[in-house]
């Protein structure tokens, strides 16, 4: 694992800006907080060369709360190389005040080189050699059915879905997408990729605290490995960022029902489709919603534009009961509400084009590791899963920000499980919310 530290500093054209580190722009604003003066004012003050004095003579003023002033350094942005997708998951779980991207699938290697150590994951020893073959295994299931489907797309184009006068360049990349999203889900979830975030000091200190009190000896190797790179950029914000009880006591009982709920359901059946959705139009009697739905959306000229009242103050909770790792950890990105899945294994999805008896004996021998991981009670269950296994998923947010996603997730270039998802979800919130069918544009996952 590799993290590094970017700062940002005013560009050339902008040399009239004063350059200030994030703790001393933090410390600034501040201290405007709490003054008449205005910020010219405050800057004059401020000895440009020596920040650190600046800072401390600022901070001493008054009791500043460090969350408060730590949400305002600014971006500070990080990038992690070589962890884990399970890593990169978790991060993006906690994150959610975060700007970020992660490596593409298509860029990563796929081959056993690419994985983590057993002891950067805590492996127990004994199961080692096991995890080890069986991801070998998987890669190579990913790369056989790879070549399989490209192969079947190349012999037979109308396999994969082109839009009108694709260019033979567009051709090519939309054949190379069609294997690879329908192989994806033997690629194991322990598969190294990179990932860069950018958040203020608040947040970073609260994602390496969280980090720092998970079970998983990569999360909090990477704790330790952000706090050292973030300490020279924000070191005072960032002495708040160690483990603390009451995340370690919340990961303890998440993962004790992990545990429970994945020995329960330990399956490598697919699971048919099942969708919840519950909506929640409740408002207070002294402050009733009087904007009818329509107005809300049907001002918008796409899916980025603003929404009115009316469903920006609509609570909407949905879960689906079989969301494979593959999809999960793009829908997890969705940043408001709260995400939620115990992250277990309730059974094995593959596409139509894959035949799950074609690979029985790998997909038993996965489980038989994961339960067995799982009855020792190792938080290193999670790097025996593939991205086909299923997980129950849960997101609450409110209905402006679904129906984004439902748009999204079935529009333009969705991946075709995405879109069986969320038509699914969509079709529920219309049973309850029907004035949203005419303004809410469903998509049919055009390729692009």
């Amino acid at each position: 694992m590799k993290v590094t530290g970017l700062a940002l500093v005013p560009p050339p054209s902008a040399s009239d800006l004063p350059k200030v580190t994030p703790e001393l722009l933090a410390s600034v604003l501040a201290r405007y907080s709490r003054s008449n003066d205005g910020l010219a004012a405050i800057l004059e003050k401020v000895d440009l060369a020596n920040p650190d004095a600046s800072i401390d003579r600022i901070l001493k003023f008054v009791d500043y709360g460090h969350a408060s002033i730590g949400g305002l350094t600014g971006g500070l942005a990080i990038a992690l190389d070589d962890v884990s997708m399970w890593l990169a998951y978790k991060i993006f779980e906690i994150s959610q005040m975060a700007d970020g991207q992660e490596s593409s699938t298509r860029y990563i290697t796929m081959n056993a080189s690419n994985l983590p150590t057993a002891a950067e994951i805590g492996m127990p020893d004994d199961l080692i050699r096991r995890w080890q073959t069986l991801q070998a295994k998987a890669f190579a299931s990913y790369n056989s059915e790879y070549a399989r489907l490209d192969a079947a797309a190349l012999a037979n184009p109308e396999l994969v879905r082109l839009p009108p006068a694709a260019t033979p360049a567009v051709v090519t990349r939309l054949r190379k997408n069609y294997a690879l999203d329908r192989a994806r889900y033997f690629i194991p979830f322990a598969t190294r990729t990179n990932l860069g975030l950018v958040q203020s000091s608040r947040m970073w200190a609260q994602t390496v605290k969280h980090l720092d009190s998970l079970p998983q000896l990569e999360a909090r190797a990477a704790a330790k490995a952000i706090r050292d790179v973030l300490l020279k950029i924000s070191p005072r914000l960032m002495r708040h960022s160690v483990a603390e009880k009451s995340y370690e006591e919340q990961a303890r009982q998440e993962l004790a029902v992990s545990f429970k709920l994945g020995l329960e359901r330990l399956s490598i059946a697919p699971l048919a489709d099942e969708v919840w959705v519950h909506v929640d139009r409740a408002t207070p009697p002294f402050l009733a919603e009087t904007q009818p739905l329509s107005e809300a959306l049907r001002h918008r000229t796409n899916r980025y534009a603003y929404q009115g009242a009316a469903t920006r103050r609509m609570r909407v909770t949905f879960a689906w009961n079989n969301m494979a790792v593959a999809e999960l950890r793009d829908l997890n990105r969705h940043r408001t509400g709260h995400r939620y899945t115990p992250l277990i294994q309730a059974g094995f999805y593959l596409p139509p084009e894959i035949k799950h008896t074609d690979h029985a004996a790998l997909l038993n021998e996965q489980a038989d590791l994961t339960r067995e991981l799982m009855q020792r009670g190792s938080p290193a269950y999670v790097y025996s899963l593939l991205l086909g296994a299923q997980t129950p998923f849960e997101h609450s947010t409110h209905a402006d920000k679904f129906i984004y996603e439902a748009e999204l997730r079935t529009g333009m270039g969705a991946h075709s499980r995405y879109a069986e998802h969320l038509s699914a979800a969509l079709l529920e919130f219309f049973k309850q919310v029907p004035e949203a069918k005419d303004w809410v544009v469903e998509g049919t996952a055009e390729p692009e």
